[in-house]
């Protein structure tokens, strides 16, 4: 089995958490980032460990049957946004005006690793990996 589309989302997290990194220190006042409910590194520590398995699962379907590896992506990605709400709701029960800014990176966060996932999906499906 080939592991690089699993390198990739690695590199690709650690990649997004600097640049989100950057941006907020560069840009938002710490009082905002002091108010999150999730840190940086926690969202995207999350985010990445459903990504990896995800990805690591689609690999396995395509060993056996790469006909169901499509499929397989659609309901875990579902998954995932069932558990992306889970994480959501303690943000978005916060009433405090700061947490505007948290729940635009959160929806950032996720569209992110979800861009990832479909790209490297494309890819397996494509087998260029």
């Amino acid at each position: 089995m080939k592991l690089k589309p699993l390198f990739t989302v690695i590199v690709l997290a650690i990649i997004g958490l600097l640049i989100n990194t950057l941006f907020f220190w560069l840009w938002v006042p710490k009082v905002y980032i002091d108010h999150f409910v999730y840190s940086l590194p926690l969202l995207y520590a999350v985010f990445g460990l459903l990504s990896t398995v995800i990805l690591f699962v689609l690999l396995i379907v395509q060993q056996k049957n790469v006909d169901y590896v499509g499929y397989t992506f659609l309901l875990l990605t579902s998954l995932k946004m069932i558990v992306a709400y889970t994480f959501l709701r303690p943000i978005l029960e916060t009433d405090l005006s700061k947490s505007a800014i948290e729940k635009v990176n959160f929806l950032i966060v996720f569209i992110y690793f979800l861009a990832i996932e479909t790209i490297v999906t494309i890819r397996i499906l494509n087998n260029k990996q």
